[in-house]
């Protein structure tokens, strides 16, 4: 049984979720045997709890300073200095490939491919290692400035980003964000009901992964409208699912409080609008799924390009305060839902919900032996 190792890391969840796509994908095939790897859950796992715990808090009540750490790595030509801190990271690295000896390696996360080619300079052989970018539009240096056999990315316009910054255009496949499968083989009745069906509410999606207060307000406010049937997901916080519980006893909005759920394509594709903040995973997902997102947040960096990705096409909006959304989901049903058709319409040029298997096909069918060099840009591009 021949070897893929899918290299990710838990700092957002755009990495795993892509990760478990491609891991779908591969497992597919007659004779492959795909592997999730955490390099950083794996060799320092109390560690790996922390940092992750501490991303979170700083992106999300520290925004400004997130974002200025985040333009350092992006511009700063010392930023893969701090690479070297992963010494113990990368021998582990090393000893797993050796043990394994995979035919292919594809990572979601950007630390990787400089841990990868460092081994390479170290005189370890093995197979290509591709990149799959988890970011649009926007993408920091780090996803590029090292070398990788191939770089997938969302769309176009970033094929062109990287393209414009020295990037071998050969080496750059518009393949769509990794969603899972059951985006692309979805069954005809999984779908939202005819909007303006007055036997059918108007379904909303409120997917909470920002404050409390701030997730409490905006619910409080969707409740207060008897048209709209409510889906909202709190995540592993049980004293906030039964906060919302409370909240939506005796509300004119019907409402549906779930905990962690694992039914989000689902819920995706069953659903008129989704309502979150503009995480990778979130919005690829909620393209694919033709479901248009209301953006309640971005996070400095990151998430910027995939709001930008949304608003570029015409596929969704940003509303940031209780009253925003309410008013963002009175004018997409209106006038019989004429802007949610527009925006199911410019999101079906958007989707490409077999990425994962495209993903799989380019990297099966280039070669089994990498270059010692791959390709590296400087800053200077």
């Amino acid at each position: 049984m021949n070897k893929v190792l899918i290299l990710t890391a838990g700092y957002g969840e755009g990495h795993n979720s892509a990760a478990r796509a491609l891991q779908a994908a591969f497992n597919e095939r007659p004779g492959l045997d795909a592997e999730l790897v955490d390099l950083f859950a794996l060799r320092a796992p109390r560690l790996n709890h922390v940092s992750r715990r501490g991303y979170l808090r700083l992106i999300n009540t520290a925004p400004k300073l997130w974002s200025r750490l985040y333009r350092w790595l992006d511009e700063s030509p010392r930023a893969p200095w701090m690479f070297r801190t992963l010494a113990s990271h990368r021998r582990l690295l090393g000893r797993i490939i050796a043990e394994k000896e995979p035919v292919a390696l594809v990572s979601t996360y950007p630390v990787y491919a400089w841990l990868l080619n460092q081994l390479r300079r170290e005189g370890h052989m093995f197979c290509p290692h591709y990149t799959v970018v988890t970011d649009a539009l926007t993408i920091n240096s780090l996803w590029y400035r090292s070398g990788s056999a191939g770089w997938f990315v969302t769309d176009p316009d970033s094929a062109a980003f990287l393209t414009a910054r020295g990037v071998p255009s050969a080496r750059v496949h518009v393949s769509g964000f990794p969603v899972a499968l059951a985006f692309a083989d979805r069954p005809a009745h999984l779908a939202p009901p005819e909007p303006t069906n007055p036997a059918h509410p108007r379904r909303v999606l409120f997917m909470i992964n920002t404050g409390r207060t701030r997730a409490l307000a905006v619910a409080r406010a969707l409740l207060q409208n008897p048209s709209w049937q409510l889906t909202i997901t709190a995540g592993r916080d049980e004293g906030l699912r039964r906060e919302l519980i409370a909240l939506a006893a005796g509300a004119p909005a019907k409402a549906d409080i779930l905990g962690w759920t694992d039914r989000i394509p689902e819920l995706l594709m069953t659903h008129h609008v989704a309502i979150s903040k503009a995480g990778g995973a979130t919005t690829q997902e909620s393209i694919n799924a033709l479901c248009p997102l209301i953006v309640s947040q971005i996070v400095p960096g990151q998430e910027e390009g995939n709001y930008e990705l949304i608003r570029r096409n015409d596929a969704g909006a940003l509303a940031e305060t209780p009253e925003a959304i309410v008013a963002t989901l009175e004018r997409l049903f209106a006038d019989d839902a004429r802007l949610w058709r527009h925006w199911r319409t410019n999101l079906r040029r958007l989707a490409q919900p077999a990425a994962a298997r495209t993903v799989a096909d380019i990297v099966l069918a280039g070669p089994a032996v990498a270059n010692t060099e791959p390709h590296t840009v400087s800053l200077a591009g």
